[in-house]
């Protein structure tokens, strides 16, 4: 939520040193758990909106004090400087820090009333000694040596953050149920998540390799914030031989309204990967007519799928383990550059028999992976290129 990242800095020095992030051993020296009778502490689950960084939608923690002048607090695991240098490659790596940031409730609401986005607040079952549990934990995490975690989207994002603390500090086991009907792909749910956005979908299905296609369990999927939202509303909470809801009530703290949809690109992946192909089909043909290769076509898709390539290859060596074994990389690698060179001085070589025998092998591993919509059709014009090559070598020996 780079939006908040200002907000928090500005506020930090007052709003938290003063009264929130106080030292721990303060809030330990508190033994009288009846004050917490009046603190009520909920998880808000957020609405997506259209910006990338939030299309799957955002969880928070609410801290709230029902006094007249009680500390009412959003706690946000979410907060990251897009401005930071390299911020998208590392990203993309595994290598992004995220950083707990805390901040007045209202200027949250506030924010999320602005951009027209329902948050859902879920007001957990807790004791008095956990909700103090959970207050002095929140705590130790914003202190700076604790606030910063290293961000993973499907393992460790803000949404898996508030549960996890919210998890450790409840004194007994929270059972959730059981959804054996429900198992979807970590890329089924990304698709669910971005079916108005293609092309960020098209990024996705580009990076997301084979484990992504396993299906996942509850508690894998809890990586979503509307599902997270629905265990909480079904989980209970096993503790001294009893059961007890996880939520006591839930409500909406900012209702849906308006959201501005960005204009983005008027042609969708599958679009574009049918114009490629209709293009390579109709200049396979003149060139089949005119027994020649049009060099310029030809590098133009040698480029493109060596640069597609090379960003596959780099993912081999990023943190996230979803994207490390990618079977897109067997057409879509480095030797399409490495052959570069030679089809421009136009030296006789094995490239286009290369290409036949990378085709193939692409169609086997579509057996076992979801390929990004559209990227066969780049593949295709390149065995076009390859059959041409083959038939005009065979006149040519006749």
């Amino acid at each position: 939520m780079k939006h908040l990242k200002n907000i928090f800095n500005a506020l930090r020095g007052v709003f938290l040193t003063a009264i929130i992030a106080c030292p721990t051993p303060v809030l330990a020296q508190d033994h009288d758990l009846s004050s917490m009778d009046s603190v009520e502490i909920s998880l808000l689950t957020c609405q997506p909106h259209d910006e990338v960084y939030s299309l799957y939608g955002h969880t928070a923690i609410r801290y709230h004090e029902l006094t007249p002048r009680g500390i009412d607090a959003a706690f946000n695991y979410g907060v990251f400087n897009y401005d930071a240098p390299l911020f998208v490659a590392r990203f993309v790596f595994g290598l992004t820090d995220y950083e707990l940031g805390a901040y007045p409730y209202d200027l949250f609401q506030r924010e999320y009333h602005r951009l027209g986005c329902m948050v859902t607040e879920q007001v957990l079952n807790l004791t008095n000694e956990e909700k103090q549990q959970l207050k002095i934990a929140l705590s130790e995490n914003l202190r700076p040596e604790n606030k910063i975690y290293r961000y993973n989207y499907f393992y460790n994002n803000c949404t898996t953050q508030a549960r996890d603390i919210i998890e450790r500090c409840i004194n007994g086991k929270v059972q959730y149920p059981s959804r054996e009907d429900f198992t979807p792909s970590y890329r089924d749910m990304i698709h669910e998540m971005t079916r108005q956005n293609p092309w960020s979908r098209f990024g996705n299905d580009l990076l997301l390799g084979i484990q992504a296609d396993c299906k996942t369990n509850s508690r894998e999927q809890e990586f979503l914030p509307h599902n997270l939202l629905y265990d909480f509303d079904h989980a209970q909470i096993y503790a001294n031989d009893s059961l007890r809801p996880l939520v006591k009530e839930r409500r909406i703290a900012v209702p849906a309204g308006v959201q501005i949809q960005q204009e983005g690109f008027p042609l969708k992946p599958i679009q574009c990967g049918l114009i490629l192909l209709a293009v390579g089909l109709l200049l396979f043909l003149i060139q089949w007519k005119l027994h020649r290769t049009f060099l310029i076509w030809e590098v133009f898709l040698m480029l493109l799928s060596g640069i597609v390539g090379i960003v596959l290859f780099l993912m081999l060596f990023s943190q996230h383990p979803t994207v490390r074994i990618n079977l897109q990389i067997l057409f879509f690698n480095p030797i399409h550059l490495i052959y570069l060179y030679p089809i421009i001085r136009h030296k006789p070589n094995r490239y286009w028999i290369i290409v036949v025998v990378l085709c193939l092998l692409f169609l086997i591993g579509g057996l076992f992976q979801s390929y990004a919509e559209g990227i066969w059709n780049l593949a295709l014009c390149l065995l076009l290129q390859s059959i041409l090559h083959s038939i005009m070598y065979k006149k040519n020996n006749e």
